[in-house]
């Protein structure tokens, strides 16, 4: 699930910094605004990399994926790349912890003798 998840998030730290480049064109943002909330949200992305097999990870991910599509309100744009990415942060939890179980099914198996 790890390396799902975190390729995820890596593919929505990008997503964010081109949304800041989009986002500083409009007059009613101020730059330094946008590139704060930008810059937490790319950190929130990196940290939760190292963090999503902990509990309350998988949570914050969520949460991160809630406030991308939220972002739409300043980016129209977002609301679509949101859902996108809401839509991959599923697949990924969701088959990420599916090979997780194959791999332990997998692990506990070869540590059985043959009954041969």
């Amino acid at each position: 699930m790890r390396t799902l998840c975190a390729s995820t998030l890596i593919g929505e730290l990008f997503v964010i910094g081109f949304a800041g480049l989009v986002a500083m064109k409009y007059p009613d943002l101020a730059t330094s605004t946008v590139w704060t909330v930008c810059g937490i949200a790319m950190f929130l992305c990196v940290a939760l990399c190292g963090v999503i097999t902990r509990p309350g990870g998988v949570a914050l991910g969520w949460a991160l994926q809630i406030a991308l599509v939220a972002s739409g309100v300043f980016v129209p744009l977002m609301f679509f790349l949101g859902a996108v990415f809401a839509l991959l942060w599923w697949a990924s939890v969701h088959f990420g912890r599916k090979v997780d179980e194959a791999k332990a099914r997998f692990a506990a198996g070869a540590d059985q003798p043959d009954a041969a």
